[in-house]
């Protein structure tokens, strides 16, 4: 326990010190450090000190995902790729470049983009900038290599998270995100041919990490089909106050999946905001969305969402793993939480299996 604890404090210093004393010419190494951080929580680690192998075209297509959005103009009143802000101080990013003119042949998300001929060379160019820069140049500080993380193998095929890293990065998820991110917007508000299409008011932050409001207008009216026109949360019925919530939030996992969704009440769904729902709703969830309606999920919103059942409920593990370990509070209603239970991992097909628990529930 006690080795464990060092090697948290180990590894927060250890980023805090990466963003200080790494050299970053682009964005290449906060985009890569937020895909590290993502697949970490998508995938079920056997052990805390369990190493992790990460492929190297999952790390790829995540950071195509992650460019996504960083592909579309930012400016009307600029045309052509001079609309984009760049991700470094040179020329345009090539990954930046392939993502624009994906954009502009009509692919509208990453989904259309991998059934599209397309997807080959953009895949080619995140794979080519992944290996030739931030993948074994990420870990130098000060000029010189601290693995931490990682070994650095130069291999072609995968990495491999050094025992207990894949465990720090689930528990310190938001963190890492949070100072990536920021990292991120800090390097882009920098560049000087970024700063005349900015301005000096901008909602820089929801442009390139927002949610796509119009594509979440696609889960709607399969959600409230699904939960026969009633509230996921309250069980009353719906009329037009509708809205798409992300059962886990946004804030705390800033992916969408398809199986994450839920249809609420406008007030429902404001008012849990960030928070974890309860295990109550956990369980719902996970009947709804992971086992009787799977499959009309996967069917209905694949071509606009990622749709993955198995990483859906890693997520969720993850997240409710975490509540646990930091006693947080979960939403139950309006003015109820409840503290984070205890629960036991468990496949899909097999049903949540809480660890029945009672505990007790705050009224604010």
């Amino acid at each position: 326990m006690i080795g464990a604890m060092q090697q948290q404090l180990d590894f927060i210093a250890y980023i805090q010190r990466l963003l200080v004393e790494g050299d970053f010419s682009a964005t290449y190494k906060f985009a890569l450090l937020h895909a590290i951080a993502d697949v970490c929580v998508e995938q079920p680690l056997l052990s805390e000190q369990s190493e992790l192998v990460i492929e190297l075209p999952a790390l790829a297509d995540k950071l195509i995902t992650l460019y996504w959005h960083h592909a579309m103009p930012f400016s009307s009143e600029h045309t052509g790729e001079s609309a984009l802000l760049k991700q470094n101080t040179g020329a345009q990013s090539k990954v930046i470049s392939v993502l624009f003119e994906c954009q502009q042949n009509n692919i509208r998300n990453f989904r259309q983009l991998k059934q599209s001929p397309f997807y080959k060379p953009t895949f080619s160019a995140a794979m080519a900038t992944l290996k030739t820069g931030p993948l074994w140049r990420l870990q130098i500080l000060a000029k010189q290599e601290e693995c931490f993380l990682y070994p650095h193998t130069n291999s072609t095929q995968f990495i491999t998270l050094n025992a207990g890293i894949a465990s720090c990065f689930r528990r310190f998820y938001d963190l890492v995100v949070y100072l990536a991110k920021n990292a991120w917007l800090q390097k882009i508000q920098s560049i000087k041919h970024n700063q005349a299409l900015i301005g000096p008011q901008s909602q820089l932050q929801e442009f390139l990490f927002g949610v796509d409001r119009n594509a979440l207008t696609k889960a709607k009216p399969v959600l409230v089909e699904l939960q026969s026109n009633t509230c996921f949360y309250c069980q009353k019925p719906m009329k037009n106050d509708v809205e798409v919530d992300h059962f886990i939030p946004f804030s705390r996992y800033a992916n969408d999946l398809g199986h994450n969704f839920v249809a609420a009440h406008s007030a429902c769904n404001n008012n849990k905001r960030d928070f974890l729902a309860a295990q109550q709703h956990r369980e719902r969830w996970h009947n709804q969305n992971l086992v009787i309606n799977s499959q009309t999920i996967s069917k209905e919103l694949s071509a606009y969402f990622h749709c993955d059942v198995d990483k859906s409920l890693a997520v969720s593990n993850w997240a409710y793993q975490v509540a646990q370990t930091n006693s947080a509070k979960l939403w139950v209603k309006k003015g109820y939480f409840e503290e984070a239970a205890s629960f036991k991992y468990q496949q899909p097909s097999t049903g949540l299996d809480l660890v029945a628990e009672e505990k007790p529930r705050y009224d604010v």
